[in-house]
Formats: C-alpha cells, structure tokens, sequence
C-alpha cells in the first residue's frame, strides 16, 4: 500500500507441510503474491509456528517498496558478539551498510549539533515518516491557525496593537491554562510561579552570592529592615535567574523596525508563605545609571514592563536552549546514531527505536519552515537569523552531560528542597521509573562490564552521539564510550528521558502559557526604559510586537501543542520488537509503575490551583515527535 495513503491491514497465512528446522533468517519476496507485486507494502511481523511446536516471531516494521528479495532476523535480540559466534555477522553488515547509505550525517550550522542529511520530508526512508494520519492532522491544524488568522485581517496587519481589547480578540484559542495565564500574567505569585512549574523551569537556581554586576542592596528589596540579603541566603530562599547568553546577541529586524532583546537578571525571594516572588530586575548585564534595578514597589508599568523585557527573553532562551537544543537536535542525534550502527535485532535498537519515532521529520519541517531564512522564527522573534545561531553556539558550550540528567541538574542547581515545585518533583519519579526500566531491561541482555565493552555496536552508537552531538567536546562529560553496565543503563535512561518526560515539559505547555502573547512575547520593538517613571499603558502597547508578529507567533505555538490522535504515550509500544518473555513483562511492569505514578500526580493535581499535567505519563508522548 502507498505510504501517502491510509493503510489497509490485511493478514496471511502460508502452510508448509516440512519441518524448517531452527529458524534463522527468513526471506520475504512481495513479486511471489502475484495479485499485487506492485504495491508498496508495510510488513508488521511474522509468525511462524513449526512442526516441533516452536513459534518464532520475526519483527519487520519497515516499507518494501521494491522487487528485491528481503532477509529479516528471527526477533531474539542478540548483540553483535552472540550474533557472529552462533550465525556469522554477513545478514548485519548488509542491514548497517544499507541504513548507512539511507542516514547520513549532515552540518546544518557550524557549532551546533549534527542533523540528518535530508532536502525534505519526502527524501526520508518511509519508515520514518508520518504516518497518513499525523501528516492530516498536522497539516490541517496549521492551516485551520492560518486560516482564522487571515479571516480575522491579522496575519498580514504590520501596525501595532491599539489597547488591550484589541488584543484580546486575537486570542482566538483557549485552552483552561490559557485561560488562566491571561487574567494573571501581570501578577508576580504568577511570574515566579513559571520559573518552577511553567515550560521553561530549568534557569532557576539558588543564590548563595549575588553576582558582582548585579548590585542589589538590602535598603532596596527589604526596605523596612524586616530581613537582609545575606540572612535570606542563608536561608537559601534567594533564587537567581541570569539571562547572560542573550548579551550582545544580534536582534532581529521586524516589518522594518529594529527589535530589542535584552540579557535580564532577576532575583527571586521564597517567602514564609512557600511564594516565589520577584524582588529584583535589571534589564542589562552591566550596571549603569540609564540602566535602572525594577522593583515591586515601583510605579505599576515600571515593575510591569521590566516584566514583559523578562518573559520576552525567556521565550527565546526557552526556544532555541531549552526547547530546541536540548530535546529537538539531541533527540536527532540520538536517532541517527541508532539507525547509523545499531541493527533491529539488537536490545538497544528495540529498546529505543520507540522514542524516535517522528522525530527525523519534525524536525526536518522545523528546519524548513522555522529556522530557515524564511522560516516563521526567523521572521517574527527577536533572536531569528544571526541572533539565533548565535544563542545556539553559546548553549552548546554551556551544555554538559549532568545537566541532561534530572537528578544531577536539581542538585546542582540547589533546587532539592524548593516547595511548589511539581516538574521536578514528577520528573525525578519518572527518571527513577525510566532508569529502573532500563536497568531490568538491559541488565537481562549484559550480565556484566565486559559484555558492555565488546558490543562494538553499542560503542559505534555512543561515539557518533559523542562526535556529531557533542562535537568531540570532552568537557561535556558526556562519555566517548561505554565501560559498564551501570554507565549504559544511566546514558539510555537519559536518552529515554529526554525524548520522552523532558520534551513534554518543555513542549506540551507552549500555547497554555506563550499563547497569551504579553506573557511572552516574541519580541519587543522599543528598548527597555533608561528611568524610571516614564511608563504607562500607551508604552506598554508601543513596546509589544506587532499585530502580524504577535499572531504568527501564537500560530506557532498552537500548531506545536496539537496532540495528534495517533500520539504514542510513554511506556506504550505498538509496534513489538521485543519477542523474548522476559522483556515483554518487563514493559508490562513499566507500564503499571506509569499508571500508578500517574493516579498519585492526579490525586495531588486535585488540590492544586493551577494542576501540573505535563508530566502525566499519558500526556507524556514516547518521542519527540511535535
């Protein structure tokens, strides 16, 4: 069947009155069933059932759109060592020498990490491409935002916003969270409260020194002398986000008019009521009389647009760090590693060709329509062209291996015992259930260190993620090869994490919280004020993206919320590569332990305000894959 049309599912049986004997290989040749040789097909597995009273699976999951002969492995994973010493190694070499030629590397920019060779979505193997009903879906989605959007007259209006009314009616989409984040985006319960629990938690981290270029005073933050900065710290209730990548990045031009992006810090105070409070703003890095320290307790649109400059850089460190980087092109990598060297009978291969699904072509349409020179980021926020690649290249070399990893990058982060903050309380149960997953899994398959050292395959797919992800960079610590078990198991629960639980996290929650443009505008078009008491609504209205940037901006981030009905959630795999009994009850288990975290997160959501769902293992998709 065509892979741009919906399948049909269609089952065989074939009858043979000999004993085949053990099962090895087996051959599968379309041009034998004569009534439709031409058509491509999509073979899920086969079961064969021997005279002897043995049933052999045979995993395929890959399109014959051709007239050759197919050998496919019976579906025991076996690593490259057992499989050369009980069949030889000629049917694997064939396999990864094909795949080779089919993924290739490819440098998009300098700097950053590599990405798969591919003009378009249609130059991919079929395998890996949408399926018929992710590519409606999607494709419907993104035309029904355009669509609403050039009804409305504001897709193409180049003028700025004329009140707040105005702006509302662009709001064309409300989710429940949405809803919310418009009537108390102006609020600071609510600004400190995204630092933990919106989709960017991952600047925040506890202030033991201020910083020499951020020149806070006690007078300042706590003026009646209630507390000071140094008991405070103490304390640990001071909390610090520093926007530093963004200085001296390069902003974009907009409808012909300069963009202004700011490298903010801000200093947050946990109060005795469990609140994370802003007390401190300074909009630039370096301390000057025309660049003023915003506090709570200046006038309303002082304190108000220092604010709106924060969330501004916020969005673009989200998207092109946080978002981009750190799960988009890191989970590309992981792929293209994986098809590059890792073949479908091996455990690796099927315990992580799960979370690759769709990624290659997401990621390619991210490339085409986002980032490029035409691409709605590049067009519309303040970091696209230079400043984009820019924020890129410093990312990458503040990116390390421990902070990739939950656990390591809370404690580093000093954030173990911060209250209220449900994304790492749920994200460090589910690396645990992740890692123990992995664990049992691949501790059936290697019994010990040297097992892990002589998988040639397994050491060819960390060292390309080494090389093409990391970029040969060793004070990344992320590893050039494996030595034990305990390494292995702790580098795929990443990968498994990453792709999974980390990309929902900072993903899932786009239009609930960036839909609302004041909440996080693209870009801002007047710089930030040099003193205070010169703002009001009209500077606010004046300083905010236009119209058609404003709404290309929540097209975006509404196409990239949609979950698709053919969404795969975290620990379901329909497609069953593993064969052996073992295996298959240990992804029964995963299962229970998911389901059994997920009602504990929906009984504490039930007491919550505002309820955290990103992390809801049935909310979580397998890969990234939007």
């Amino acid at each position: 069947m065509p892979h741009s049309v919906p399948p049909t599912s269609c089952v065989f049986t074939v009858s043979c009155s000999v004993s085949i004997g053990k099962l090895v290989l087996l051959e599968l040749d379309k041009q034998l069933f004569s009534f439709f040789p031409e058509e491509d097909w999509f073979p899920a597995k086969v079961e064969i059932k021997s005279l002897e009273e043995v049933t052999y699976t045979v995993p395929i999951y890959c399109w014959i759109t051709d007239s050759e002969v197919h050998r496919f492995r019976e579906g025991t994973a076996l690593r490259v060592f057992e499989d050369n010493h009980r069949h030889g190694s000629n049917s694997r070499e064939k396999e990864l020498k094909r795949r080779k030629e089919e993924y290739r590397w490819d440098v998009y920019k300098e700097g950053i990490p590599h990405c798969i060779k591919a003009r378009d979505p249609c130059s991919l193997p079929p395998e890996v491409r949408f399926s018929f009903t992710k590519t409606v879906q999607f494709t419907f989605t993104a035309l029904e935002g355009k669509i609403e959007l050039m009804l409305e007259g504001l897709a193409n209006c180049k003028k700025k916003w004329k009140d707040m009314h105005h702006l509302n009616r662009a709001f064309w989409h409300k989710t429940h969270m949405a809803d919310y984040v418009q009537k108390h985006w102006k609020e600071d319960v609510f600004f400190g409260y995204q630092y933990l629990n919106g989709i960017n938690p991952m600047l925040i981290r506890r202030c033991m020194a201020l910083p020499s270029n951020f020149p806070v005073t006690d007078d300042m933050v706590f003026p009646r002398g209630q507390s000071s900065l140094e008991e405070e710290m103490k304390k640990g209730n001071i909390f610090l986000v520093d926007y530093k990548l963004l200085d001296g990045v390069k902003p974009s031009v907009i409808n012909g008019k300069k963009q202004y992006l700011m490298a903010p810090l801000v200093l947050l105070h946990k109060t005795p009521q469990d609140q994370l409070m802003p007390i401190a703003i300074q909009l630039k890095q370096t301390p000057a009389d025309d660049n003023p320290i915003f506090f709570p307790t200046d006038s309303e649109y002082d304190w108000l647009i220092a604010k709106i400059f924060v969330r501004s850089a916020d969005f673009n460190v989200h998207e092109l760090n946080v978002h981009l980087l750190r799960t988009h092109l890191l989970a590309e990598v992981f792929t293209v590693s994986l098809l590059r060297n890792v073949p479908m009978v091996h455990p690796l291969y099927k315990l992580l060709i799960p979370h690759t699904r769709y990624t290659l072509q997401i990621n390619i349409l991210a490339r085409l329509l986002l980032i490029s020179k035409t691409g709605v980021f590049t067009k519309f926020s303040a970091s696209g062209g230079e400043g984009m690649i820019t924020i890129l290249k410093r990312s990458m070399a503040s990116m390390t291996y421990s902070s990739l990893c939950i656990p390591e990058d809370i404690a580093e982060r000093g954030l173990k015992d911060l209250p209220n903050f449900n994304y790492r309380d749920d994200g460090l149960r589910l690396w645990d259930i992740i890692n123990r997953f992995v664990q049992e899994v691949l501790g059936y398959y290697y019994k010990n260190d040297a097992e892990v050292k002589q998988d040639s395959e397994l050491q060819k797919w960390i060292s390309d993620i080494f090389v093409h992800g990391f970029l040969s960079k060793k004070n990344t610590g992320i590893p050039q090869s494996f030595t034990s078990v305990t390494e292995l198991v702790k580098f795929v629960t990443m990968v498994i994490f990453t792709c999974s639980a980390q990309h929902a996290a900072v993903n899932s929650g786009q239009y609930d919280f960036d839909g609302w443009m004041p909440n996080a505008p693209t870009s801002l078009q007047r710089p930030p004020p040099t003193k205070k008491g010169t703002t009001n609504e009209a500077t606010m209205l004046d300083t905010f993206p236009d119209v058609n940037a404003t709404v290309h901006g929540m097209a975006v981030v509404w196409l990239l919320s949609k979950q698709s009905t053919d969404f795969a959630p975290l620990g379901h795999y329909p497609k069953n590569h593993f064969t052996e009994e073992t295996p298959c009850k240990l992804i029964k288990k995963f299962q229970e332990r998911l389901e059994e975290f997920e009602a504990s997160v929906k009984a504490r959501n039930g007491i919550l305000e505002v309820p955290y769902t990103y992390l809801i293992p049935s909310e979580v998709e397998n890969s990234v894959a939007l």
